[in-house]
């Protein structure tokens, strides 16, 4: 595996992949550690979170640095990741005891109740575009929960993986409860089948999910996918156009615009188009595109070349169909994989901007004949993550959250993953929740205890 820094196109390190005896070794460590992990006291294991999360703010620069070098994120951006997986770790720790309580429940038995029991080892694979988050988020409510994890990561962040192994296991963790695993995806898929990995979290495309999910399905593992997403940004008539635009140049740029959850259809009312696409134009243009370890950077390299190729031949087959480029639009000279922000007018459904999903600094404006037609272009899409909806009346617009088929509406606001709601999409961007009391309670046993008491 070849980390390669995409702001120079360097070779930072190449990393072998293991053995199928090294990943044996693994397998069986993870499920001797569960043996011992699950019945650790459930204030010891949010301890270990504690000590976890002061390990992350501590070594922040750092990580971040790593996570900048292997992927190109803004390293202002990477140390903002490292102190929201610090976050994550605490609000376990804080209340895990509460999420994971027995809950009574009236029946006909002298008492009854659920409890939630850990299942075992957890296969998660993960991105790269978020190279620590998408892993805490998994990793701290289901490790406290009593589960270990093996982590398969994304191949161009092989560094990431093996520092996050690292950390659990010097913030205290028993060797074991996090083990990251170099492998391929074909190694990642055979695993699977093995009996020892009690179920399947991925974070990915909805190609590779399709995957997972079938190959999960037919050994009957319980899996969670969080996947691709074309969040629909819908711009009220009543909006204020200027802050309406920068929170969509915000959104649009957040991690280099290599996020699911960030907005990518950008869908006007036409009362406030004009003022709306040319605020936006012009804070696209101003957006600072350079060396990602410059804390002034907002946007730098994509992480890979053919995610800027894809990236620039969706433009271009948008473009093709009828759209309008209003800026950017092409590849920055020199080395590293620079792509310039870019907004195009006029998409419509049928072309790419609109169809697929637009990983990079690409906007895509579409015009609504009424808000009818808005909601309409919204749901238009085979996903269904994330939503937002800006306005100047947040009480008039909330019953528009009900009609978007998305897992998280947010109004007057940019959608973000926050520790204290629950996480996930519907249609084709997957299925389960990450964070709050449901992410917790996703990879547990359910277990209902019926007692009657001899009379």
């Amino acid at each position: 595996m070849k980390a390669v820094n995409p702001a120079t196109e360097e070779l930072i390190r190449d990393y072998p992949e293991l053995s199928p005896a090294e990943v044996d070794d693994r397998v069986a460590a993870a499920k001797r550690a569960f043996g011992g992990w699950r019945w650790t006291e459930l204030p010891e294991r949010c301890e270990r979170l504690r000590r976890l999360a002061l390990l992350l703010r501590r070594e922040r620069t750092d990580l971040a640095r790593g996570i900048t070098q292997e992927m190109g994120k803004p390293i202002t951006a990477s140390e903002a990741e490292i102190e929201k997986c610090a976050l994550v770790c605490d609000f376990y720790a804080e209340r895990a005891a509460g999420f994971l309580a027995p809950s009574p429940v009236a029946s006909d038995a002298a008492r009854s109740y659920v409890r939630y029991d850990p299942l075992g080892p957890i296969l998660a694979v993960m991105p790269w575009n978020f190279p620590f988050w998408q892993v805490f988020r998994f990793a701290a409510p289901a490790v406290v929960a009593g589960n270990v994890g093996l982590l398969k990561h994304a191949s161009n962040v092989p560094g990431t993986a093996l520092a996050i192994e690292d950390a659990f296991r010097r913030a205290g963790f028993p060797q074991g409860v996090m083990t990251a695993l170099l492998i391929s995806g074909q190694q990642a898929e055979d695993l699977i089948a093995r009996p020892e990995i009690r179920a399947v979290t991925l974070t990915g495309s909805e190609r590779t999910g399709a995957i997972i999910a079938a190959r999960a399905g037919r050994h009957l593992k319980k899996t969670v996918l969080e996947l691709g997403g074309s969040d629909p940004f819908l711009v009220l008539s009543d909006a204020d156009p200027a802050r309406a635009a920068r929170l969509a140049v915000e959104s649009r740029t957040v991690n280099s615009g290599q996020s699911c959850i960030a907005a990518k259809r950008f869908i006007v009312e036409p009362a406030l188009a004009e003022d709306f696409v040319a605020a936006m134009i012009q804070r696209m243009e101003q957006v600072q595109v350079g060396d990602p370890m410059d804390v002034r950077t907002v946007v730098g390299p994509l992480a890979r070349e053919d995610l800027l190729e894809d990236l620039h031949d969706q433009v271009r087959r948008s473009v093709q169909a009828g759209a309008e480029l209003r800026t950017g639009g092409r590849r920055l000279p020199g080395r590293g994989y620079f792509y310039t922000p870019t907004v195009l007018d006029r998409v419509e459904p049928g072309m790419a901007a609109f169809d697929e999903e637009t990983f990079g600094p690409v906007a895509a404006i579409c015009r609504a004949r009424d808000r009818e037609h808005a909601i309409a272009l919204a749901n238009r899409t085979p996903f269904g993550l994330g939503a937002a909806i800006v306005t100047g009346d947040a009480a008039a617009a909330e019953p528009l959250a009900a009609r978007i088929e998305a897992g998280s509406v947010f109004i007057n606001g940019i959608v973000t993953s926050d520790p204290r709601l629950p996480f996930g999409g519907v249609k084709r961007s997957g299925y389960g929740r990450e964070l709050s009391e449901f992410g917790i309670r996703e990879f547990v046993n359910v277990k209902s205890v019926w007692i009657n008491y001899p009379q």
